[in-house]
């Protein structure tokens, strides 16, 4: 199924935007900020998403959150309010929770490994979490940011090492990092869920599909055996509307 994500949304209500989105998109995957925050508000989402016959998806919380924090008490925080999300997911039969995999220190050079090292203790606490409320997790590559980990497939494998998450394959990220193919070739049927949006190879654009450089036709013959949801992920709900219109062609 196609559906849609989009940061912009959740600087205003949930109420104000179930009836747009709800207009083009079958499936929308809640970016868990802001005003769309899921904790504590579980009844009233089953009641607006089901009243429209859609189903839905979870992104967790991202601006205030690291899991390979170094102090213990920012990651064991970070990872409280995301074991609050997944709970809360379950709650909302959410078909996934994506998860970032948390940020290197942006004042230190030469901690990445370190903190590869933290998230890899985070993703342990994750997964039980997930097993525990019945949620499949989706770990998220990066895009070519310096503080972001997991922007390479040999990076995302080592912090999921030990671990049955699942991954969540961002093909504009993974664009900017040239890790498209390492991406499908290391995670394969690991992935399930994927975000997809077009860009020029450089930056984390998140451009309508086909407004970019990806080849998208061939990311798709390399997905062909996914069976999961594609999200757009746009910069507004007009860019994911035409979006969807052209994936359709691709996908058919």
């Amino acid at each position: 199924m196609i559906g849609v994500s989009c940061t912009h949304f959740s600087s205003s209500p949930l109420s104000d935007w179930i009836g747009p989105v709800s207009e083009h998109f079958r499936h929308w995957e809640i970016f868990s900020e802001v005003d769309h925050a899921v904790v504590g508000r579980e009844a009233e989402i089953r009641e607006m998403i089901g009243g429209r016959g859609m189903t839905c998806s979870v992104h967790a919380p991202i601006c205030d959150l690291n899991v390979a924090a170094f102090t213990d008490r920012l990651m064991q925080a970070s990872l409280d309010v995301l074991c609050d999300t997944i709970a809360s997911a379950a709650e909302i039969d959410a078909a996934t929770v994506t998860i970032h995999p948390g940020l290197s220190s942006m004042s230190v050079n030469g901690t990445e490994d370190r903190a590869e090292g933290r998230a890899r203790e985070a993703m342990k606490v994750l997964e039980r979490a997930g097993s525990e409320y019945g949620v499949v997790l989706a770990i998220e590559n990066m895009p070519s940011f310096p503080f972001f980990l997991g922007r390479t497939a040999s990076s995302l494998a080592r912090i999921v090492d030990g671990t049955d998450l699942g991954i969540c394959f961002d093909i504009g990220h993974a664009n900017t990092m040239g890790q498209i193919d390492a991406m499908v070739d290391t995670f394969g049927d690991r992935i399930v869920n994927v975000h997809i949006h077009d860009n020029n190879g450089q930056r984390d654009e998140h451009l309508t599909i086909g407004d970019g450089a990806i080849d998208f036709d061939r990311v798709l013959g390399l997905l062909s055996s996914y069976r999961g949801n594609y999200i757009i992920e746009s910069k507004n709900l007009d860019s994911a509307v035409e979006s969807q219109s052209r994936l359709e062609k691709m996908l058919s």
